[in-house]
């Protein structure tokens, strides 16, 4: 099956290991691999730093606040979502645009659903 990945931009509102020039946007890949763990996706953050974690729990934040560990995801609005990375250093808090985590999510269920080709 074919891996996913989008890019995107999100807004850094804290910040342990990930900046730009201006402190305040990064860009970031959003990975899925259905062949590897068909239940979980990846963050790829400046630095380089990934972060692999639960497709539901990406899912479930953006309607109410979940998480333990690593990883917490929240609605900020109705057009944001927060996620917070914590590491051995600290916490990188940042904000996503709601419609490309749909739609990334969106394109994760589609390919897990393909067919394999014979």
């Amino acid at each position: 099956m074919a891996v996913v990945e989008q890019y995107a931009r999100v807004q850094v509102l804290t910040d342990v290991d990930i900046a730009d020039d201006d402190g305040r946007c990064v860009p970031v890949v959003l990975r899925y691999d259905p062949d590897g763990d068909p239940g979980a996706v990846c963050v790829g953050l400046p630095g380089p730093r990934y972060v692999t974690f639960a497709r539901e729990l990406l899912e479930r934040g953006l309607r109410a606040p979940a998480g333990t560990g690593e990883v917490r995801v929240w609605p900020c609005g109705r057009v944001r979502a927060v996620v917070e990375f914590h590491s051995g250093r600290g916490c990188s808090v940042v904000q996503f645009d709601a419609t490309d985590l749909l739609r990334f999510l969106r394109r994760t269920y589609a390919a897990a659903a393909r067919p394999v080709p014979h």
